[in-house]
């Protein structure tokens, strides 16, 4: 009985990425693979077990949904993300942006106003 108790008790929360803006210079399927492999659960990485998924909309779609059992956070997705593009040497070219609660969108980092590239910074 109590297995039944636990098993109403597990919430999800479903959270998706952009690459609407980045698909050209992305493979998605690489990170869909990334994102199964580096994902830990219960402290083991691979081991997703009916507890995370991950799948893209379609195969031509640029968007990723990542439907999680608590507990598992917004910004461990930015974090693998962000280490995903370290490997793949586009860290210096690409920022991840939420968009809204549940929602990450890559964008180019704009670097056409001169300065550098952190964007926002006034020097006083």
């Amino acid at each position: 009985m109590p297995k039944s108790k636990k098993a109403a008790n597990t919430q999800t929360k479903k959270f998706v990425m952009d690459f609407k803006n980045v698909q050209d210079i992305i493979e998605i399927p690489s990170y869909v693979n990334f994102l199964q492999d580096k994902i830990k659960v219960d402290g083991r990485t691979g081991n997703l077990t009916g507890r995370v998924e991950v799948k893209r909309e379609s195969e031509d779609s640029a968007r990723i949904h990542v439907t999680a059992q608590l507990p598992f956070s917004k910004r461990y997705l930015k974090y693998l993300t962000k280490k995903y593009l370290k490997q793949q040497d586009l860290r210096d070219y690409l920022h991840v942006i939420a968009t809204n609660a549940s929602t990450y969108e890559l964008k180019y980092f704009n670097i056409s106003e001169g300065g550098g590239a952190g964007g926002d910074a006034d020097d006083a």
